[in-house]
């Protein structure tokens, strides 16, 4: 680039978000399904989180586990879909330079935080299935604490070098981000600053946040199917497997679209694709997630079973009591 080119590079104060294309015909329609999406993932991951503080079926690690869980898939929602839902709302596509460095560091900071929190889910349950007798031993209140409160400490620090790059970066022409969200990648693209050190640093972040979490989460797997092989009843395997099934199911499909979206060339030709697939694990996973462990976990079927029943009686009494006589 030339100097007098150089000069004129300034740091943003906006973005452009292009979102999913030129859908302006079927805004309404996205915003009404969008809004839907939304709406039912914040209420089925706050229930799954009432569900695990209110009833005391529930007090044991995994469920401990899993209302952190709806947690974080309650924020993680949070960084993408209200700023989206506004945008069909309003027309309005922009985004400040500090807003989207700021999405991109709370997204990726809670999508490492699940990482690592669904690898000890799966430490859990390999404890569970693997080591029966040693499990109230081993995974104690304690030992859980602490390993949530690390998922979530980690996925925060990991995420605070690479924004702290990106807002040093200078940016010419266009500041169009084609995508729904702040992406890293999409960003970098954007920059005509050195982004060799922020590249070869999000790779090794991504190394420790994503591979390291899977690769752990896969190899406890392993060991849980090879255990539940070895049983010899079929009943007593449909049981073990019972147990993990919902956690396996969750794992599939959140890295399933993360290592999909990542792995597929951003190509002009691609692109389209990449955000689909982006909208999997973005969206559509914090969704499916409450509905899967609702429907698949028979501890939960049953909190929710007795929740209703004392929210009717509730409602019944508190009618009659306002019944004049």
């Amino acid at each position: 680039m030339e100097k007098g080119e150089w000069d004129n590079c300034t740091s943003p104060v906006k973005f452009i978000l292009l979102g999913m294309g030129n859908v302006s015909s079927l805004k309404t329609l996205f915003f009404l399904l969008l809004l839907m999406i939304y709406s039912v993932t914040m209420v089925g991951n706050i229930l799954i989180v009432v569900l695990v503080v209110a009833d005391q079926h529930l007090h044991t690690p995994m469920y401990f586990f899993l209302g952190n869980l709806s947690s974080l898939e309650t924020c993680y929602s949070s960084t993408i879909l209200p700023r989206l839902l506004a945008s069909f709302l309003t027309g309005d596509s922009s985004i400040s330079a500090h807003g989207c460095i700021t999405q991109l560091h709370f997204f990726c900071a809670f999508a490492s935080s699940e990482c690592y929190l669904l690898a000890v889910m799966s430490y859990d349950r390999y404890l569970a299935i693997c080591q029966p007798l040693l499990y109230a031993s081993l995974m104690t209140w304690k030992v859980s604490l602490w390993l949530t409160a690390a998922s979530w400490l980690v996925g925060f620090l990991s995420c605070t070098i690479v924004p702290s790059f990106l807002s040093q970066f200078k940016f010419c022409g266009p500041k169009k981000i084609d995508h729904f969200f702040c992406d890293l990648t999409p960003l970098l693209e954007l920059s005509y600053s050195d982004t060799r050190v922020v590249t070869t640093v999000s790779f090794i972040l991504c190394f420790l946040t994503l591979v390291f979490p899977f690769l752990f989460t896969l190899a406890s797997y392993v060991c849980i199917i090879a255990a539940i092989l070895r049983i010899p009843s079929s009943v007593g395997r449909q049981k073990a497997f019972s147990t993990c099934s919902s956690h396996l199911t969750v794992v599939t499909v959140f890295y399933g679209t993360l290592i999909t979206v990542y792995m597929v060339p951003r190509t002009p030709q691609l692109r389209q694709l990449n955000k689909v697939f982006s909208f999997f694990y973005t969206i559509l996973t914090p969704l499916v997630n409450p509905l899967i462990y609702s429907l698949r976990n028979r501890e939960v079927r049953e909190a929710l079973r007795k929740a209703l029943r004392k929210a009717l009686a509730f409602t019944q009494s508190s009618q009659q009591f306002c019944t004049p006589a």
